[in-house]
């Protein structure tokens, strides 16, 4: 039979109708406006209300610099070293880094469907039906498909996960700057516990010293019993003290234990020495407003957020066009093994495809608007953020400053407190004086010493709050991430703390 051929006017006739169809389709696909992609507005001072305590130079590489290992400048050896030390082995940081590497595998598997896909498959069949003889069949075979990414479906879908990628990065490096924040504070608590430990011993020497006069001066006949009961009661007061304080200060070695990825009672032996509180540096540089959120991982994995989102909502948008596809195989089909090289047993296929959404409910044009409302979440969260990292440095420069002065002014009562204490001793044992004004003294110079500790304490914790809520504590361009330790680094640390905590 003579095969008629084809009628080539009645042909591109068809295929004019189905360019028709296709682009009456694609019109009916109307594209939503696409979001802006600028970041909200948000009120960003041009200075710091309480910046007048520090220096003018507002030296932006300086400032950096200075932040992103500001715990060296307290001046503590050990302090750095627990620090780092978190940073290698605390739980919460590793936990951040499987986070980061889970999500730098879901973009590369995003990265990943852009690019064609091929498969190759082979197969060995032996059927009998009957009491025909049984045959063989072999075949090899080689396929192919890609789906071109025509609206930009995928492309949108790769830069939510890289966004994505990006705002783990920076959650990251936000945990950092928390933990060293974290370590730094438990340190300065320990330390400023110990001063208060060594406070209360002292003064309870005093007071028994006092107490032994007291009961002289009693069994002498000078003073009556009264004298003697209120010296022990004062005594027994202040001891009653220590174990609280002592009690303290192991909680706090255990936190620190704990922070850096040890058992409770590993720092022990180590932090058992009483040492000064470590003390900041009196001349960091404070930098602008609009610079220190640009310092701080928050606000840039808030950024990145919102990244994510626009990217959703264009592929969200997307997904209401056509989808095409484009596939094909290769391969060698033959009865006989040896029979596959024949050229013969060639098969080859390729197939393209067009699928279009015709009606499906609404269920594209909702999730287009459900992405939306996940970008406008986003973008609330961001100015949060920003909000939250204005107040955090305005909060830490204020008790700064306030804690500032409280320690001075509770410094020159520490120092009369203990003039008063010399002179009503010295008066008591010539019998000027009450005994009540020595009881008075003595209460006075402890409560005065134990605030100068404290406040003491707290000066240098303040300085600890405004390096993290100035960003400090991981580089900009992300070479402070800690990667996750093996045992000699361990073992290294751990050995680097014993030599320096080794009086």
């Amino acid at each position: 039979m003579t095969r008629q051929a084809p009628d080539l006017p009645l042909l591109h006739a068809r295929h004019a109708q189905l360019a028709v169809l296709v682009s009456a389709l694609l019109s009916g696909c109307a594209a939503l406006t696409p979001p802006d992609a600028a970041l909200p507005e948000t009120p960003i001072p041009a200075e710091w209300s309480a910046a007048a305590i520090w220096p003018s130079d507002l030296s932006t590489p300086a400032v950096t610099t200075s932040l992103a290992q500001w715990w060296q400048h307290f001046n503590d050896p050990l302090l750095s070293t627990l620090v780092n030390q978190a940073l290698q082995a605390n739980t919460s940081i590793r936990s951040a880094q499987a986070a980061l590497r889970q999500s730098r595998a879901l973009r590369d598997v995003q990265a990943a469907g852009m690019l064609p896909g091929v498969s190759a498959s082979a197969s060995a069949q032996r059927s009998k039906s009957g009491d025909l003889q049984a045959s063989n069949s072999f075949s090899a075979n080689l396929d192919a498909s890609w789906e071109p990414d025509v609206f930009g479906g995928k492309r949108s879908a790769l830069n939510a996960s890289v966004a994505d990628a990006q705002a783990t990065e920076a959650t990251l490096a936000d945990v950092q700057v928390s933990m060293a924040a974290e370590v730094a504070l438990a340190y300065i608590q320990l330390r400023g516990q110990q001063a208060q430990l060594l406070i209360a011993r002292n003064n309870l020497a005093s007071q028994n010293e006092t107490l032994q006069i007291t009961d002289w001066r009693a069994q002498a006949g000078l003073i009556t019993s009264l004298e003697v009961e209120q010296a022990r009661t004062a005594s027994e007061q202040t001891g009653a003290q220590i174990p609280t304080l002592e009690a303290n200060i192991a909680k706090t070695r255990h936190s620190l234990a704990v922070l850096t990825g040890q058992p409770p009672a590993a720092l022990e032996m180590l932090l058992a020495a009483s040492r000064p509180v470590p003390q900041a540096p009196e001349d960091l540089a404070l930098s602008i407003p609009a610079q220190t959120l640009r310092q701080r991982p928050d606000v840039r994995a808030a950024e990145h957020r919102i990244s994510a989102a626009l990217a959703r909502v264009s592929a969200a948008d997307a997904a209401r066009y056509p989808g095409f596809s484009i596939s094909g195989s290769v391969g060698l089909s033959a009865l006989t093994l040896g029979a596959l090289g024949n050229g013969a047993s060639v098969v080859n296929a390729l197939l393209g495809s067009v699928s279009v959404p015709l009606f499906d409910g609404g269920a594209a044009s909702a999730q287009v608007r459900a992405q939306e409302a996940a970008l406008e979440q986003a973008r609330a969260s961001y100015q949060s953020v920003v909000l939250t990292a204005l107040q955090d440095v305005e909060d830490a420069l204020v008790a700064l400053r306030g804690d500032r002065a409280r320690l001075v002014r509770l410094q020159s009562a520490a120092i009369a407190a203990g003039n008063a204490d010399l002179l009503a001793q010295d008066r008591y044992s010539s019998g000027l004086i009450d005994f009540q004004i020595v009881l008075q003294t003595q209460r006075a110079l402890l409560t005065a010493q134990d605030s100068v500790a404290s406040t003491n304490a707290d000066v240098s914790a303040d300085h600890v709050r405004l390096y993290k809520a100035l960003g400090g504590g991981w580089n900009t361009d992300g070479s402070s991430a800690a990667s996750i330790p093996n045992a000699a680094t361990n073992t290294a640390i751990t050995e680097k703390i014993t030599r320096i905590a080794t009086p």
